[in-house]
């Protein structure tokens, strides 16, 4: 019989904060973007009892929690967290398979004689969570997937639940919300039939079923039985890499987007690098200020992974979407096509080599100031050179280095 672990970390952006910063803990945190224009990536447990919640508008979440405290996302702090869980994860099964950077199903059939039944997996699991991260997790125990993904939610936060061996009784009382892809506007019609928990969708005829859930009728009954065979799948890769900003003040004019476009080319590259990725298209999306939402991308001759190619295929973009002085909310970069870093050619394209130096070199000093280093560019306009402020005179050396390339000679001194 199969083991399946669901492990979800609890609140977890807004834990990291207040791991981070231990004043904040015990408060009502939202994790977002431009405060009331943004959305809420992450709300701590006491902002959650206020009716906060993520995915939330920022305005909505602000107006039931005025007393709130907001703090920016930092994706790369929560990547290198997410990496430190994954890596305890992976002390129990190599059959990982990561939803998201704060959730994960993990296949321990095949651990069971070395560590323990899966509650002491579990069990272990969190403590060294616990002890060794600072962070707490919930976790579900089951026979498959839905089952364990269902059980982790049930006592969260920092819950452990068991499912029994008859686990169509464990699911039967539970609310049809349970269900994957019944949320506020289908439950309501579901009701209506008659349909008020899973045991009901379990003995529901699939034809009448079907009226609203459509072709999703007949799995949504078998998953309400605790029927699934799926399995747990480590080896999934990301089809697309991207970064987006709802801005607080709307954007306008060709400079303001091409600095926008800018910063989040220098987000998804970092990315690129640190996994060993190349693109090879570019996605630029733009939501107009009457939230209209626009889209143009193109497919690059060679693949890349710095932060300049993946600005200038954006910035290219910037015109076809016709703007003509619109107003712009929020600023999206994405790429695709994504493949396996090439290895070094027989007849290297020197200029790719030198911007790979240079992604390379600034990815590091970033990851050495934690993040608390930026583009003179997107500080002051695009007048300033692309050079980078709080770093050491030496450290911008190097760089300097690698812009110039070693067959272009320095500038002579003068007096």
């Amino acid at each position: 019989m199969r083991t399946i672990l669901h492990v979800d970390m609890d609140a977890f952006f807004a834990s990291v904060e207040e791991l981070d910063c231990p004043s904040l803990r015990g408060k009502p945190v939202l994790v977002g973007g431009a405060f009331r224009r943004g959305v809420v990536a992450a709300a701590s447990y006491a902002a959650r009892k206020k009716g906060a919640r993520s995915a939330m508008p920022m305005a909505e979440a602000l107006r039931r929690c005025p007393e709130a405290i907001v703090v920016p996302p930092r994706r790369e702090r929560y990547a290198e967290v997410s990496a430190n869980v994954f890596a305890i994860f992976r002390r129990y099964t190599p059959l990982v398979e990561g939803l998201s950077l704060d959730e994960a199903f993990l296949d321990v059939s095949a651990s069971l004689g070395l560590f323990g039944s899966g509650h002491e997996i579990a069990v272990a699991i969190r403590r060294s969570i616990r002890d060794e991260l600072g962070l707490t997790a919930s976790a579900g125990v089951a026979t498959s997937k839905f089952v364990a993904k269902v059980a982790s939610d049930l006592e969260k936060p920092d819950g452990l639940v068991v499912v029994p061996d008859d686990v169509a009784t464990f699911l039967a009382p539970l609310p049809i919300e349970r269900m994957w892809g019944i949320g506020p506007k289908t439950a309501p019609r579901l009701r209506q039939l008659g349909y008020k928990t899973l045991g009901d969708l379990a003995r529901a005829n699939v034809t009448h079923l079907s009226q609203v859930l459509g072709q999703m009728a007949r799995r949504a009954t078998e998953l309400s039985r605790g029927e699934d065979e799926r399995p747990v799948s480590p080896h999934g890769e990301a089809k697309s890499i991207g970064s987006e900003t709802t801005y607080e003040t709307d954007l306008e004019g060709d400079e303001a987007l091409s600095r926008a476009v800018l910063s989040h080319a220098e987000i998804v590259a970092r990315r690129l690098t640190a996994e060993r990725l190349v693109a090879r298209v570019v996605t630029v999306k733009l939501k107009l200020a009457d939230f209209t939402l626009l889209t143009r991308q193109v497919a690059l001759d060679e693949p890349v992974s710095d932060t300049q190619s993946i600005h200038e295929a954006g910035k290219k973009l910037l015109p076809k979407f016709l703007l003509q002085n619109a107003q712009v909310r929020l600023v999206g970069v994405s790429v695709s096509g994504l493949g396996a870093e090439p290895t070094r050619s027989l007849f290297p394209d020197k200029e790719r080599e030198r911007r790979m130096r240079i992604e390379g070199l600034v990815g590091a000093l970033h990851e050495k100031h934690g993040g608390a280093i930026t583009r003179a560019t997107l500080l002051e306009g695009p007048k300033h050179r692309a050079t980078w402020v709080g770093v050491s005179r030496e450290e911008l050396a190097k760089v300097a280095s690698a812009e110039l390339g070693p067959e272009r000679p320095a500038p002579k001194r003068g007096r």
